[in-house]
């Protein structure tokens, strides 16, 4: 008797709704990817308690005749695959979201799924899946002149072990929501509607395809604040096109959840792009810190395998490091572009951060506030300068034409008198009448006006003012100019007093010594010492006394899995990054007026000084309009 048996039809589609529909939120992806390659412009999808009681889905799409809707429900039917003239099919070639053939089938054997669909100029017609027992094909209503309605309720009714394994129905809706979202980032031109439990989370309206219309989708679901701040990747290398935006160093997150990554407008999870992201961030955030980012990946479908996963939610390509490389050099010339831009949250943070409040009289800081009556006031009446007899007439033409009084004198008395630790001595430079009227308009971060705490530069703008940490600041130009060293190969190596062999196999001697060259650029000199060892010769300064022999084999482990130097760039930039932290202007220490502006204009002509090496923001700018709302002027 033979071991092997034939599994039941229905057995069989119950194992593929365990990987196809993991959970509701994956449903709706099947569905909603279904009615996208249908040609849909509007989609709307509800759900109640999780997903497990309903998930309705209606689209306009072109919809199914009778025999396709008696055909979607069988195992291995699709309209997504073509046979080629050879009678073979393709199965590399493949540019629709959805094509297994195994969605609804499996939905039908877990749940009870009822469909109705209507082709132009047909009359609509309905076909029903109870838990894999289907019913006749009957006439039905639809309200639009095409398209598909699709009702799955009782999900996982007929697998109750897999109820056990979903989780509250608060997180089901949310997994739901953030799949709706995501197909909504990655189709601008379709509209989308959801609701949870009868409440509408969202209703979008179908933009332009493009740019701008996928910047208005994006900002519609992530917030304005991402489409402030967010800078336009637009690069292709190779035939593969990378497109999309990427939020600022300083409008970052501390988790990665607001990644979003697409090829050909599939929506991923990828440890390869995520990767690559993750590379390109690596020299302006902390390692807890995550950039923003919706990138999209355009690639000729047969340099890309996307049915890796039963979900379709990974893929593999071809040229792996094709893909990567140009991610993270079109983020960071992204980036560099952006000069010393930094994030309109920063500020709108510093405003927020601000309590108006009444300030009592400097006088009386220290004790509680009680109004003067009328007999106080006479009291000290004769020791007070009498008042004019009539104000003096208000003239702002001689105001202007006079020589205006510096003023900080007579503030540093008060403020040393009362609050000598709150205010930092301000030099007569920096408040000099003699400074150039048009320099806060002739720059962006303005002209230096103060130091506080001998920390912060207060420099005036055309239209507000900048506060800038001259530590933060100083720490990122340190950086850029290291950094810009090495890239030109003015990079100081020193020669070891004894050469250090390393052993590795055959082809990882080959792997490194191909990339001889540019290893030396870097401060690295190896040579090979037979078919299975290499000779280090010389070494970085910036290094120092570090583990060649780990170092090495890092390198040759970054060259087999991406082809990049990655470990010795790293290391070497994390050392740049604590040398220019150490070397840079500390707080504390008391700038000249010339030495603010050189700190300011220096800013403005290095890329990434809107940032620390850390990540965080080296200045805070205050537009004129937000200070005056905190004062009520507004």
């Amino acid at each position: 008797m033979s071991n092997i048996q034939r599994l039941p039809q229905d057995t069989i589609n119950r194992i593929a709704a365990g990987e196809v529909v993991e959970r509701p939120a994956s449903a709706v992806k099947e569905l909603v990817e279904n009615a996208i390659d249908a040609g849909a412009t509007r989609i709307d999808i509800r759900a109640d308690l999780g997903g497990l009681s309903r998930i309705l889905i209606e689209d306009n799409g072109s919809g199914m005749g009778s025999d396709d809707l008696q055909l979607a429900i069988e195992r291995h039917a699709t309209s997504k695959l073509k046979p080629q003239a050879d009678g073979t099919w393709d199965l590399l070639h493949i540019k629709t979201l959805g094509f297994r053939g195994e969605a609804l089938p499996s939905m039908g054997s877990v749940a009870r799924l009822d469909i109705t669909s209507r082709l132009k100029d047909s009359s609509p017609l309905n076909i029903r899946v109870d838990g894999g027992v289907i019913a006749p094909l009957r006439p039905a209503a639809f309200g639009g002149e095409h398209g598909t309605r699709i009702e799955l309720t009782d999900l996982f009714y007929a697998t109750p072990a897999r109820l056990k394994f979903m989780k509250s129905e608060r997180a089901e809706n949310m997994a739901i929501a953030e799949e709706v979202k995501r197909q909504a980032m990655a189709h601008e031109n379709v509209g989308f509607a959801l609701e949870l439990d009868g409440k509408k989370q969202f209703k979008l309206h179908a933009e332009s395809a493009g740019f701008e219309g996928r910047l208005k989708r994006l900002a519609a679901l992530l917030g304005n604040d991402f489409s402030e701040n967010a800078l336009l990747i637009d690069q292709a290398r190779e035939g593969v096109r990378l497109t999309g935006y990427a939020g600022l160093p300083t409008f970052s997150r501390g988790n990665a959840a607001h990644q979003y990554l697409f090829v050909n407008n599939r929506p991923v999870r990828d440890k390869l792009l995520a990767g690559a992201l993750r590379a390109a961030y690596a020299d302006f955030l902390a390692r807890d810190r995550h950039p923003l980012a919706a990138l999209f990946v355009e690639i000729d479908p047969q340099e890309l395998d996307v049915n890796v996963h039963p979900a379709k939610t990974e893929v593999r390509f071809r040229d792996p490091n094709l893909v990567r490389g140009l991610i993270i050099g079109a983020l960071k010339h992204a980036l560099a572009s952006a000069g010393h831009r930094a994030a309109t949250t920063v500020a709108h943070q510093t405003i927020s951060a601000f309590q108006p409040q009444v300030v009592q009289p400097l006088l009386g800081l220290n004790r509680p506030y009680n109004p003067i009556s009328p007999a106080q006031i006479a009291a000290v009446r004769p020791y007070m300068a009498p008042y004019p007899s009539e104000p003096a007439p208000f003239a702002p033409t001689a105001r202007v034409e006079a020589e205006p009084e510096p003023f900080y004198g007579d503030y540093q008395g008060v403020a040393e008198a009362y609050a000598p630790d709150l205010v930092t001595e301000v030099s007569a430079p920096a408040f000099a009448p003699t400074q150039a009227p048009t320099l806060e308009e002739a720059f962006p971060l303005g002209a230096a006006r103060a130091q506080l705490h001998e920390t912060y530069v207060i420099a005036q703008t055309a239209d507000g003012l900048v506060i800038v940490d001259q530590h933060a600041a100083h720490e990122r130009l340190v950086y850029e100019q290291m950094k810009l060293a090495m890239a030109e190969g003015h990079v100081q190596s020193q020669s070891l007093l004894i050469p250090e062999i390393v052993d590795l196999e055959r082809e990882e001697v080959s792997r490194l010594m191909a990339r001889q060259t540019d290893l030396q650029a870097m401060g690295l000199g190896i040579e090979a010492f037979g078919p299975t060892s290499v000779l280090v010769r010389d070494i970085p300064i910036l290094l120092g006394d570090c583990d060649i022999s780990g170092l090495v084999r890092d390198l040759v482990d970054d060259l087999t899995e991406h082809g990049e130097l990655l470990a010795l760039k790293e290391r070497m930039a994390e050392i740049c990054g604590d040398h220019a932290c150490r070397h840079s202007i500390r707080s504390g220490r008391r700038l000249t007026a010339d030495e603010m502006n050189a700190l300011l204009r220096q800013m403005e002509a290095t890329p990434h000084s809107g940032q620390c090496n850390h990540g965080r923001p080296t200045y805070v700018e205050l537009k004129l309009k937000d200070i005056e709302k905190l004062f009520g002027r507004r």
